[in-house]
Formats: structure tokens, sequence, C-alpha cells
């Protein structure tokens, strides 16, 4: 057959392929247009493909092969839905519609297919063509295809770039905006640069409409010139004056910034790019920097200078000439200090920036207010306007300056100082306008005072030098006596040692500071007598002096002679073989430094667990209500069901059991948030402790031996026993759980005093007498980490179900409330003791009152009681219980609900039963208060969930003041309403 005649891979391989499985038969059978087409796909450059017959046989040509991947060339004759079974349910759809007679186009459509084995992304451009035969009938198709992958990709790439660069330019940190030309439009503007315009609107606006207050700053113009040359303008530190982004007034700032035009392919300017960076306060910078130099080489030339000076008045005429230039004065003068016997001699030395005749008709200056600091030696005074100074003027005449003086009103006096201390003169600044002398000034003029100091010494020395050789070594003599008399009295320590620690001399402040006499000292070595912890830091600072550094306050620790260590504060210089160094005891400061850091942190943690009281005190309040609820109504149940019940019995009471457990947590909640209403009495705590006893063995097992070491003469202390034994029970179980395999448990007490000391360490601790009472154990103890966290709420180490958290916090809390300090120590593996302190009560000792168990009381049938509750379902509890017990009950829902029953029926109430904590800002005891006025001999009983300041403060019950606590049962209740109610 001649089409497949020729050369190319599929020409040869469908000429021997075996053609007799195929609807179409041989190649020279096959239909004419079936040949037409196989001769054009197969002579073209084009990928193709046929796909022919009812089976849709599949023919390619050579440039198809690299699209089927794997696939070829086991797809020649196979199955169109075969050979892209991987696509079919995509291309189906199209190809049914190109069997039915309809061409189609597509482009860059993705197809995932599976050609090499693994599924990939593949994107086409490709022409679906039916094929009709003899008859006219839609016999094939043919496949035009290019595949686009790489094209996809690369565009996608590039939107990528796109948008990565759209990105860099929003966040960009300098100034970025697009002009459009020609008439500087904005049309990009990042933000940074919108924020440098306040936020201005300025898409689509002309610089000069938007940006208007830069009219006549040329910078319109460079934007014209850059657009009509095409070059690029860069500019630096360019100052602009524009409204400040945060203040909104104009200002001065300074940019660098470039206009880069933007250039189309026929290299016309389209576009300008500007950017930029705001360098203000670099360029301040820079400009401090410039006059701090600048003003170091003026010190550094007039150091110079005056050093080579020995001739005194040139000296001091360099000094003043040095500081009226520092400091901007326009004028400047340097007094010498001749103090006659009124001690008001001043000599005017030299003069700088005025004549001399501007001073010569006046006096000198006197001893006043405005010059006497400075010939006193007393510092430096610096005004901005020295007519406003309240020193100014206070001397008679009252005048100030004398009529025609030179205008002075910004004033700098600095006094100069010799070696020995003694005021030599000062230097004097003036100037005509205020506030021109700055700090900065003034730093300034006080170095060059000290170099005037300095040189005026040295000339001064000079001159005495020349007059006095005949006394050089008097003089001699006596500076070393001077010398010596320092190291002598000097109350610091004085050293002079080797690089290698070997110490040469000594002065007798050694034996002060740290016991050590010079003879001892002399020919050892002070690394010997260095903390070993400060070992490394010493060699360290002692090869820093051995290249010629100096030491300024560096601090170690010198072993005293009686063992103990003392911190020393060190200055040392080094010359070429020793080490001279100068040390003061700081030990106390450093103590100090450190008892304020720990009474800091006490304070921090007694701020946190106040607060963690506070939420924890709320909570305990709401749930307190919802178990009275539970409780009251759980109680009427077991009380009113038959005693035959059994079951019903059994499953009230195991529910009654958890209320109760879940009551015993909300008063350990409100014990720690130090909420709970405490009922304190006189106690005896060895009494306390040993009436424990059986109940602590009991608690405690076998395994645990109990010992009890109980002082004798013990202080009584003021308490809630309930809660001190509480207390005791909880460190017990405690100590039990951490004593798994056995152990000791040892209760002791003891009179204690707890001094200034100790009360500054520890917050919320008063200094005075207190009955301890420790307990310790052997147990496991506990780590740093888990005794910081000892006293928070349900903080607990023991397994889930095995521990509520809430045991130490009670302790806690009641200890605090009671105005007493808790203390833990532990260590692991070797057990733990926590200390409770509580203050001594000081006073005669009651007799013991026996008490009798008392059986329910009822009610007599005739007393009425009024209920005010918010709580809907508590009141009504209360109000059933109530009546249960033979009472007329009233109930409210709030106080001034109770008011109206009371002033409409005033002698109806006998008693008034009433929640502490009441909504619309009328709390249980403004209520009574109120109903008192009404009914003074009213008798009344508080409840509450949550004891808060309107009954109870300082953790007591306010005198007069009858109270039962949330959840109550009805013994408790009707024992209490009844105890009150039989009171005269």
């Amino acid at each position: 057959m001649r089409i497949l005649e020729g050369q190319g891979e599929l020409r040869g391989r469908m000429r021997d392929h075996d053609w007799s499985g195929s609807s179409f038969g041989h190649p020279d059978r096959w239909p004419m247009a079936l040949k037409l087409y196989a001769g054009l796909m197969l002579d073209a450059q084009q990928a193709m493909f046929i796909a022919w017959g009812e089976e849709l046989t599949f023919l390619y040509n050579d440039k198809y092969a690299p699209i089927l991947g794997a696939k070829h060339p086991h797809a020649l004759g196979l199955p169109f839905a075969d050979v892209w079974s991987d696509i079919w349910e995509q291309i189906k759809p199209l190809v049914d519609s190109t069997m039915a007679g309809e061409a189609s186009w597509h482009e860059d459509l993705l197809i995932p297919m599976r050609r090499n084995g693994y599924l990939e992304d593949a994107w086409f451009s490709f022409s679906y063509t039916p094929i009709r035969d003899e008859n006219g009938r839609v016999a094939g198709m043919l496949c035009a295809a290019t595949e686009t992958t790489g094209k996809v990709l690369a565009q996608r790439q590039q939107l990528g770039e796109r948008e990565r660069l759209r990105q860099m330019f929003e966040q960009a940190p300098g100034l970025m905006a697009l002009l459009r030309e020609p008439s500087h439009t904005f049309e990009l503007v990042n933000p940074a640069y919108q924020e440098l315009m306040a936020g201005k609107d300025l898409i689509g606006k002309p610089v000069r409409e938007a940006l208007p207050e830069l009219e006549g700053q040329g910078f319109f113009e460079l934007l014209d010139n850059v657009y009509a040359t095409g070059e690029p303008f860069i500019g630096e530190a360019v100052p602009v004056r524009m409204k400040g982004p945060q203040s909104g007034r104009m200002e001065e700032r300074y940019f660098d910034f470039v206009y880069q035009p933007i250039k189309g392919t026929d290299g016309k300017t389209t576009g300008i790019f500007v950017e930029g960076f705001d360098v203000t306060e670099a360029r301040a910078s820079v400009e401090a920097l410039k006059e701090e130099s600048y003003a170091l080489e003026v010190l550094n030339a007039t150091a110079a200078k005056v050093a080579g000076y020995l001739d005194i008045d040139t000296l001091v005429q360099g000094v003043v000439d040095a500081g009226v230039e520092l400091t901007g004065a326009q004028f400047g003068a340097f007094f010498y200090n001749r103090v006659d016997a009124s001690g008001e001699s001043y000599t005017l030395y030299t003069l700088s920036g005025a004549p001399a005749e501007a001073f010569s008709s006046y006096p000198l200056p006197r001893n006043t207010h405005v010059f006497a600091p400075t010939f006193n030696g007393e510092g430096v005074v610096r005004s901005d306007d020295i007519l406003q100074d309240l020193r100014y003027g206070r001397n008679a005449p009252h005048k100030g300056m004398p009529e025609g003086h030179l205008p002075v009103r910004s004033y700098l006096a600095v006094p100069v100082r010799s070696r020995s201390g003694d005021v030599i003169g000062g230097l004097f600044f003036g100037h005509a306008e205020t506030g021109v002398f700055t700090e900065r000034a003034e730093r300034l003029t006080v170095g060059l005072a000290a170099q005037a100091a300095t040189a005026m010494d040295n000339a001064q020395l000079f001159e005495k030098a020349q007059h006095l050789n005949q006394t050089l070594e008097v003089q001699v003599a006596e500076r070393t006596a001077d010398r010596d008399r320092m190291w002598r009295l000097s109350t610091d320590i004085m050293l002079v040692a080797r690089f290698d620690g070997s110490i040469t001399a000594v002065n007798p402040a050694w034996m002060t500071v740290i016991g050590w006499r010079e003879d001892e000292l002399i020919g050892s070595n002070f690394f010997d007598l260095v903390h070993p912890e400060d070992l490394a830091s010493t060699h360290a600072e002692a090869g820093r002096l051995a290249q010629g550094l100096t030491t300024l306050r560096f601090e170690n620790r010198y072993r005293h002679k009686d063992g103990s260590y003392r911190w020393i504060s060190w200055i040392a210089v080094p010359d070429d073989h020793f080490v001279h160094a100068v040390g003061r005891d700081v030990t106390n400061e450093k103590q100090a430094a450190e008892e304020l850091r720990q009474a800091e942190d006490a304070l921090h943690q007694v701020q946190k667990m106040e607060t963690v009281g506070q939420l924890t005190g709320g909570v305990a309040h709401d749930f307190n209500n919802l178990l009275q609820v539970v409780t009251g109504n759980l109680d009427m149940l077991i009380r009113r069901l038959p005693e035959d019940e059994l079951r019903l019995r059994r499953s009230a009471e195991n529910a009654m059991a958890g209320a109760k457990r879940a009551a015993t947590l909300t008063q350990r909640l409100l014990a720690f948030s130090r909420r709970q209403p405490l009922a304190p009495t006189p106690i005896q705590p060895n009494k306390l402790v040993a009436g424990m006893s059986e109940l602590l063995h009991r608690t405690l097992g076998e395994i645990i031996e109990l010992e009890t070491v109980l002082a004798s003469g013990l202080w009584r202390v003021e308490a809630d026993a309930n809660q001190l034994e509480n207390a005791i029970l909880n460190l017990a179980v405690n100590a039990r759980d951490a004593m798994l395999d056995g152990g000791k448990l040892t209760i002791e007490t003891a009179n204690s005093h707890i001094d200034r000391l100790y009360a500054v360490k520890n917050a919320e601790v008063a200094p005075g007498q207190y009955v301890l009472i420790s307990v310790s154990d052997t147990g496991t103890g506990m780590d740093e980490d888990t005794l910081q966290r000892v006293f928070e709420p349900f903080f607990t180490t023991k397994e889930v179900g095995k521990g509520t958290g809430l045991g130490l916090s009670m302790v806690y809390g009641f200890v605090k409330q009671s105005g007493g300090h808790v203390k833990v120590y532990s260590e692991l593996g070797h057990g733990t003791t926590v200390k409770i302190y509580l203050p001594r009560l000081v006073g005669e000792e009651p007799d013991e009152e026996a008490s009798q168990a008392q059986a329910i009381p009822d009610g007599e049938g005739t007393e009425t009681i009024l209920v005010c509750e918010d709580d809907p379902e508590v009141r009504s509890f209360s109000v059933e219980m109530l009546q249960e017990l033979g009472y007329r009950v009233l109930d409210a829902a709030d106080g001034p609900a109770a008011l109206r029953i009371f002033e409409q029926q005033p002698d109806a109430v006998d008693l008034l039963f009433t929640d502490v904590v009441l909504p619309h800002g009328m709390t249980g005891a403004v209520l009574v208060e109120q109903a008192r006025s009404i009914r003074p001999t009213l008798k009344v009983l508080f409840t509450t969930g949550y004891a808060r300041n309107a009954i109870v403060h300082h953790g007591r019950l306010d005198a007069g003041v009858e109270l039962i606590t949330k959840p109550f049962s009805y013994a408790e209740l009707a024992a209490r309403v009844r105890e009150i109610l039989d009171r005269p």
C-alpha cells in the first residue's frame, strides 16, 4: 500500500502490524477516506492520531509518539478507550460529540494522564475533526494536537513572579510609587508611601494636585526633566518641607530617592518609578556625630594646647575661647577666685567674644545668689533665662546686672577645681537670647573646666618649681606623706600585685575588711582568697589588666579570715610590672539588693494567690447555691421515704454523700479564698493536737509512725477550732500519700517569734509572737517548681482521682484568714515540713463549757418567718422546709420586696431569714438595717454560700450577727431558727 511506503517509525510499524483482527482489515482493503487521512497524518509534521471504526481503532504518527510516553508503541491498533483509559471519562463527551459530526477546538486543556507509569498534569491544544466515508457517514475522527504543558507552566511561573513582585512592592520598607506620564499621575503607591502621606487619596491624581505642599521645592520640575530626557535622577539627603505623618504640621524631613524612567518598546518614557527612604533620623544622627566629633576635636586640641602652656594667661585665654566656640556663647570669661576677709574678691582674668572695655566700667561680681554656687564649688549653674531665675536680683540693691551691662539671658557657669579640690575660679558664658545653653553644652564645659584645672595646676606647679627649687625635697616629702596618710587611713583596701597574683603591698584596711594582716598577705597570691565560683572571671580580668586595660567596678568575693566571704568592688590600673587596685566592701549593698528582690518575689506570689482566691471564691458561691437545692431536696426525700424502700433510700443516701463531698470541696475553695466565715475561739493547741491522736492514727494507717512533740508552756491562739483540725488533718493526709512505703509523721508545737527582717522578706507577715504548729514527714519531698505552686487551688502531683488539689489551698486560706503565716520546706528524697504560725492570744484563759446534743426542734405554729432569697430554687426549698417545721412562712425574691412586706405588716414577722448577697444593689445587711428601722426588735438569721464584707470582716462575723452557711441541712436550719427565736 503506497501510503505506508517511505521513511518513518510509524509507517514501518503500520506495515508490520497484524491488522487481521481489526474491523477494517489489511491496509490494502482500507476505505478510501481512511487511506486519505492516514496518508495526511503520516506526512504531517504535527502530532496527529486517527480513531476509526466502531471500536475507534487508534492510529498515530511519529510526532504523536512522545505524547503517548510509555504507551508507545503498544497503543497502535488498540481501541481509543483502551489507549487513554485513564482520561476516558474526561474526553468521552468530546469524542461522542465528534462522532456525531461536530468538530471542536480546545486550547490549553488540562488532561491529567498516566502515560509514564505515574499520574501527571498535562495541557494540550487540539482539534477533533469527524471523518466521513464514501456514504457521508462519520466513520472516524482526526485529532491534530500540540502539547502546551511547558507553555502553561511557564505562564504560571510568570504569574507567580508577578505576584511575588507585587508582594515585594507592598511589603517594601522604603517608599515606592509608579507615575503614569506625561501628567505624573499616581498609578501605584505602596503602604510605606501611603503612610508617609498620612493616608491621602493619591491614586489617579497628578502629583501637583495630590501634593500641593511640594510646590516651589523643585520636585515637580525634576519629574518634568526625567520625563523629557529619559534620564534618571538620584537624590541623597534632599530636604523636603511637608506635613509630618504623626504631627500633621509642616516640618523638614530628608530623603534619599531615585526617579527612574520606565520606557516602552519605542524608547519613549511611559512612566516614572519613584523609590526612596526617609533618612531624617539617620541624617540627624550623622549631624549629631559630626557635632560630637567637632567638639571632641576642639577639646582634644585645647587639651593639647593647654598641656603645653606654662604661661597661665595664654592657657586661660585658650580655654575661654574654646568654651565660647563649643557652647555657642556670645562671650565668655574666667574669673579667678581671690577671696579677701569679706569673701568677695574675684579677679577678671580673661575675656572672649567681647572687648575688655565692655566690663572695665563695672564692678567685679559679688558673692550673690547667682555667683556664689560657682565660686563656692557647689556645682554648675545653667539657666535658660537668668532674668527669670529665682536666684537673680535677690541681693541689694536688687537690680541684678548694672545698667549698660552686656545683655545676658542665657547663662552658664562652671567652677574650676584644682587637684586638691579648691576652687581656682569659674568659667562664665552668656548670650543675649534665651535657651541657648543645652545639657550638651554644660557637659562639654565641665570637661573643658577639668582640662583647664589640670593645665592650671600644672602651670602653677611649674611656677612654684621655678621659685621653690630650694624646697623641692620638702615638697616631695610632704606629698609622699600625704600619699602615705591616704594609704594608712583609707577604709578601702589597697593592693599592689604582680600580674600572676602575687601580692607585694597591702594597706592596713585589709585587716579591718577581711581580717588578714599585712605580713600574712605579702608574698601570698590573691587568687587563693577568691571564691571558687569567681576564679574564672577574676583570672579573665587579670588577663585584661596584663594587656594594659583598666578595670572599672569589677566585683568578686574574697575569703575573710573567719571563713566567710565578702563582696569587693575593684578599680584597678596596670603599669609595666604591677597592678594597682583599690577595693570597696559592698557586701551589705549586695545583701540589701538580694533582700529587696526576695521581698518583691514574695509580694508577687501574694498578689497571684489573692487573684486566684477571688476567682475560686466566686465559683464556690455559685456552687453552694446549687448544692443547697440538691442537699436540701435529698434531705427531704430521705426523711419522707418509707423505711421499707431500701433501694430508694440507699440511692438517696449515696447521692447525699456525694453532695456532702462536693460541699466539702466548696468549703475548701472558700477557705483558700479567705471568704469562709470563721468562728474563732481561744484554743490550747496542745490540747487540740492531743485530742486528734486517735483520728490521726486511724487516718495514717499502721505503716506510718506518728510522733507528737508538744512544747510545755505553749501560748494560746484564737482561731476556728474545726478549721484548725481540718488543716492539720489535711497536712497529715498529704504526708501519708507521700510515704507509700511507710515512714514517720511528726507534729510539733512551739512558741515562736517572727522578727522584722523575716517579715520584710515574706509579704503579709507582721513581726511578733506566734504559736508554731509544725507537721513533718519523711516522704518523697518536692522539687523547687512544685514548691512554688504548692498552694494553688486544684494543683496536685497525685494521680487522677487520688486528690482534688485543694488540701493545701484550704490550709493556706485558713491560716492567712486567721492572721497567721504558713511556710513549706521540702527536699526531694528527704521529706517535707509545713509550718503554721498563728498569732499568740494574750489574756486570761476562760472556763470550758460542755456542749449538749439536742433533738431537732419544731416551730410552735404561731411564729412567722420571712424568707428573702434571690435564687428561686433555694427560696422554694427553704420555704417548704420551714413550713414542714411548723412555721408560718412569707417569702420575697429581693430586698425591696421584703421591705414592702414589713411596711404592710410591721408586726407580723418574728424572724427574717435572708441571703447576704441580694440583687438590685440591696445586700442582706442593708435590708436588715432598713427593716429594723421599721421594727427595731426584729430577729435575723443570715445565710450565704460566699461570705462578703457586708457581715464578715477580717474573716470574723460582725458582732451580733447570726449566720448559717450553705448548703445547710434540715436539722441545722431547725436548730438555728429555734435557737434565735427562743432568745429573749
